[in-house]
């Protein structure tokens, strides 16, 4: 078992929504945010939120059992290993794949006050930027500007 120096979420992001893990977009970013709320430094970021649920309902596991199993240390590969025992959901890797690439490629959807939040969102951030389509793009800005970076 590996012991892993949690991530301090005051001092910089987790980890791209895009970064992967067995294949899963949006996974690294989730355990970055467990682990720091583990330690009590998350910050802004809060595990199992709505993007997080995204990841959780694919693959079917108990996000209070991650925390927990999180909670001892083990790396991302411990914990892939864990995911890959514990999920109710089983998917082939071309599952997992279109999976990630529809994640990757979703913007808001048609609810009219999604579509208002998302924009707005993207506007206070950067009100000259006319390419940012996805949630993951949003996310990866919105990273950036939270620590110093100009939109």
């Amino acid at each position: 078992m590996s012991t892993l120096k949690s991530l301090d979420l005051t001092q910089r992001p987790p980890r791209s929504a895009r970064t992967q893990l067995g294949g899963y977009a949006l996974l690294p970013r989730m355990l970055d945010k467990a682990r720091a709320t583990i330690a009590g430094k998350n910050g802004e970021f809060h595990y199992n939120c709505p993007l997080d649920q995204h990841i959780i309902n694919f693959l079917g596991i108990d996000p209070d059992a991650l925390l927990t199993e999180l909670k001892t240390g083990k790396g991302d590969t411990e914990i892939l290993e864990w995911i890959t025992t514990h999920q109710k959901n089983k998917h082939t890797p071309w599952e997992i794949k279109v999976w990630t690439d529809y994640q990757s490629q979703r913007g808001p959807d048609s609810d009219p006050e999604i579509v208002k939040y998302f924009y707005s969102s993207v506007e206070k951030l950067a009100p000259k930027r006319t390419d940012l389509r996805t949630w993951f793009d949003y996310l990866d800005l919105d990273d950036y500007v939270t620590f110093g970076g100009a939109a």
